[in-house]
Formats: C-alpha cells, structure tokens, sequence
C-alpha cells in the first residue's frame, strides 16, 4: 500500500495527487456550505432588520465572493502539485483571471442594484413616461461595459494580448455602426427627447407636418395620435433634426380673425362695429386684455376688420370661439351690420 500511495505519475505521487483533489474537493463543500449559511441563516437575520440596506450588501456580495473563494481553493489545490513552468503560468494568469472577473461581476451586482433599489424607484415617481422606458436600456448599456472592460482587463493580466482583440472590436463596430446608422440615429435621438424633455406623455405637439398628441416613446420611435385619430410612429431622429411646438406649453391660444363688412358701412357704424367688438371681448373673462381690433384693409369686395384676441391657457379653444362668434353675429345683425361675400358689380356701355 505505502508503495502505491508513493508512486509517481505526472512527476507527482499518489499522495500529493489525493491532498490536491482533497483541497480542491473541501473548497467545492464549502462553497456549498457558505451558499447554505448565507441562505439559510444570514439572509434571515437580515430579513428581520428595519433596513434593507443589510439584505441587498448581502445579496450582492454572497454569490461572487463565494465562488471567487471556491475558485481560490481549486487553485491552491493544484499549486501543490509538482507542474511545469508552463502549467504554472497557466494557473497564475487564470488566477488573476477569476480575481478580476470576480471584481466584475460584484461591481455590476452593485450596479444592478443601484438601478433596482433607487434609480427606478425615484424614475416611476416621475411624471415623464420616458424615463422608465429609458431605464432599461441605461441599465444594460451600463452593465455591458462593465462586463467588457472587466473581461479585457482580466485577459490582459491573464497575459493574453487584447490590443488584436480590441482592433477587431474596433473594426466591427465601425462595420455594424455603418450598417445600423439610422437605428443609432434614432436612439440617440431618444436620448435627445430624455434629455431635453421638449415634450412629456399626452402634450400635443406639431413636428414634421403632424399635429397630435404623444401617445408613447420607444427607444427607437415615438407613437403620436394626430387629431384625425390615426396613430402615427415618428424616428426620434426627427425630433433631432426638427422644429418641434408643443401646443401643450403654449400660455395662451392666439386667435386671428377678419371680419368683412359691406362697402355701404358708415364710418360711424364702422367704429361702432369696433366698439361692440372690443365690449364683446372685454365681457369674457376666457380672453386675455391684450386685444387687438383695427381697420385693416380696403378688400376687393369687403371693408376688413382685423380682430386679433388670445384665449387663456386651460380653457376650452372651441367653446370660446363658438361663443364669441356667436356673440358677434347676434349684435351685429341687431346693430344692421352687414357681413360682405364675395360679390362682382358689372357696367356696361349702351351703344
């Protein structure tokens, strides 16, 4: 028996292989052991504090920390044995592999976390819809170049050289983002609409000839509803490249009208119509006082008056046109103020 323990395979005994898949094998158990203390028993500790603060250190340290410990065993078990100078550099780079990758992956734990536990709660407080569809995408973006930068860099300790590596990535990107500009364009026209904010769900805005209210905001478009009803998608490039009005934001509504009265009106009915036009606006309490009303032009059939009025932000456009108008047609035909139309006068010469 002592003769088989001590004999040798691989420049290594019988024994030394046994004490290294021993190492090897208590690591795997108390990796599995750590994992059950953590699930079973602090994790229920941290449950019955007040704070969650102590739960999430908890979750987001537990599962990295226990396999870069489960890791770290394996390697010490092989390094006792008798192994190359090649093997050795093998098992000193994978070391600093895990070491970093381990780093990694709790600090895009922490970042998962920060999203989850406070980013997203203070996002869905908001008012804004875009935000929270924004979120996921940030969140993934974000985590992605954790995860790149982390494996680079435990490769490049590892002792691989990354510099080809990052030349094709950097051939690659320029390939995909060549093929995919519009769908860059457009989301980082998202990111424009994020971050300048010209518009929030349900404003009713005009841009690229449509007129209508934003129904919702993708990553790539944003879905208007015009005021015929169909829905109609946007790029969110556009919003980038165009004049965009929010009507919602506007103070006031400014409304133009002209008013056409018969060329057989006196100069005194004249000003009495300007007169009765300015008591009309004066007695609603929807139109602002900066009212506007001048004899403006001589028309080819038409004396025109120009009323220029604006109606207060959060009253009804139509309902106060209606009323207005019906107002001033009641009193002008009760004062004989006659509206023109069109008419055409024709003098002929009797031979």
């Amino acid at each position: 028996m002592s003769n088989f323990i001590h004999k040798t395979y691989y420049d290594n005994t019988i024994a030394e292989w046994a004490t290294a898949f021993g190492i090897m094998l208590g690591a795997l158990v108390l990796g599995k052991f750590l994992y059950w203390i953590c699930s079973a028993v602090i994790k229920r500790l941290t449950a019955r504090t007040r704070t969650n603060i102590d739960d999430l250190i908890v979750d987001m340290v537990e599962e990295p920390f226990i396999v870069a410990l489960t890791i770290a065993g394996i390697l010490v078990g092989l390094s006792t044995l008798s192994l190359s100078l090649g093997a050795r550099a093998t098992i000193a780079g994978l070391r600093q592999f895990v070491i970093i990758m381990c780093i990694t992956w709790l600090i895009a734990r922490i970042i998962e976390a920060v999203f989850t536990q406070l980013i997203a709660p203070m996002a869905s407080k908001t008012e804004n819809d875009l935000d929270d569809q924004l979120l996921p995408l940030v969140r993934k973006g974000s985590k992605v170049a954790v995860w790149s930068l982390g494996t680079i860099v435990a490769l490049n300790n590892a002792g691989y050289n990354v510099g080809a590596l990052i030349a094709g990535l950097g051939i690659g990107g320029l390939a995909l983002a060549m093929a995919a500009k519009d769908t860059v364009s457009n989301v980082f026209g998202g990111f424009t609409v994020f971050t300048d904010r010209p518009f929030v769900m349900n404003d009713r805005v005009r841009v690229a000839g449509f007129d209508g209210v934003i129904k919702e905001v993708g990553i790539r478009s944003t879905r208007l509803q015009t005021l015929d009803g169909p829905i109609v998608t946007i790029p969110n490039s556009t919003f980038s490249d165009s004049p965009v009005v929010n009507v919602t934001l506007e103070p006031s509504r400014k409304i133009t009208m002209d008013i056409g009265l018969t060329y057989d009106t006196s100069p005194e009915a004249m000003q009495g119509a300007m007169d009765l036009l300015r008591e009309l606006t004066g007695a609603m309490d929807e139109i602002e006082d900066n009212v506007v009303i001048a004899f403006d032009a001589f028309g080819d059939s038409a004396m025109i008056i120009k009323l220029v009025y604006c109606i207060k932000k959060g009253s009804d456009i139509m309902a106060v046109k209606t009323r207005l108008n019906m107002d001033i047609l009641r009193r002008f035909s009760a004062e004989k103020l006659e509206f023109a139309y069109p008419t055409q006068t024709i003098y002929s010469k009797s031979a």
